[in-house]
């Protein structure tokens, strides 16, 4: 047995257990006579994330459910093989639920071949569904289900009093989840989920990668602001709400302008 490293009350971060990065961060709840991840990682990390559950001295038996953050496959590609070692129910959002159960490997960015990566994505079943405003009792720990979508469509966060388990929302630096249409993400639908983590009271954010941190609203404002600056440029494409050079250019070719005019 090693000494348990709890962040918070009940909250263990296995990254931070371990001492070195295993990859995504995996939070184990600890109820008492009940547990539960969230989040389970590469599978080739998987059999240290067992071992040291067991060096905890928690019994595996005791793990209730993991529950996926969203589907993509640095969260979940060690799902299936979690849920036939642990028999413990695997629960995700309604909209992640088909890229698990059916491995798709676009959509979970376990294949981009535009940079030679394709890494194997195990199809998974989800046990259960879990969705805004729904409730998680775990042994005495009660978690709150957020959906907050933007990074993905089927992003969950999830509250345990003044603590925020916050997915791909946001980071310490202030970088957010992959925005990228492939994937379904949605620029509008960030901010918002972003608006809402800024105007609630928690007080930390545990985030899916990376150190936890200290609620900062400052820091908050100042992404929502260059997200909002996003949805007007052509960098993340369809992504955008618009682009508003292209009204201009529109304007200036019905008025037969050449405009050389920098920036």
């Amino acid at each position: 047995m090693i000494e348990r490293r709890y962040v918070f009350p009940g909250v263990l971060e296995l990254n931070h257990q371990a001492q070195r990065r295993m990859g995504v961060n995996i939070y184990l709840i600890d109820g008492g006579r009940e547990v539960a991840l969230i989040d389970v990682g590469f599978l080739d990390e998987l059999p240290d994330v067992l071992e040291l559950i067991r060096k905890l001295d928690f019994s595996l038996s005791a793990c209730k459910m993991i529950v996926a953050t969203h589907a993509d496959v640095d969260h979940t590609q060690g799902l299936n093989r979690a849920r036939e070692v642990l028999k413990c129910v695997i629960a995700a959002h309604p909209k992640s639920v088909a890229a698990i159960e059916e491995g798709d490997e676009i959509f979970t960015y376990a294949r981009i071949d535009a940079q030679g990566i394709h890494i194997p994505m195990p199809r998974c079943k989800v046990d259960q569904v879990i969705d805004e405003g729904d409730i998680l009792q775990i042994g005495d720990k009660t978690l709150e289900v957020w959906s907050t979508p933007g990074h993905t469509a089927g992003q969950v966060s999830l509250r345990m009093g003044s603590l925020l388990f916050s997915g791909d929302n946001i980071f310490r630096d202030g970088c957010v989840g992959v925005i990228d249409a492939h994937h379904g993400s949605n620029l509008v639908e960030f901010i918002a989920s972003l608006t809402r983590i800024l105007g609630s009271d928690v007080e930390y954010l545990l985030p899916s990668h990376g150190p936890i941190f200290r609620k900062n609203d400052r820091l908050i404002e100042a992404t929502i602001s260059r997200l909002e600056s996003y949805t007007h440029m052509a960098d993340f494409g369809t992504c955008a709400v618009d682009w508003p050079l292209m009204d201009q250019w529109e304007e200036e070719l019905a008025r037969g302008e050449l405009d050389f005019r920098e920036g």
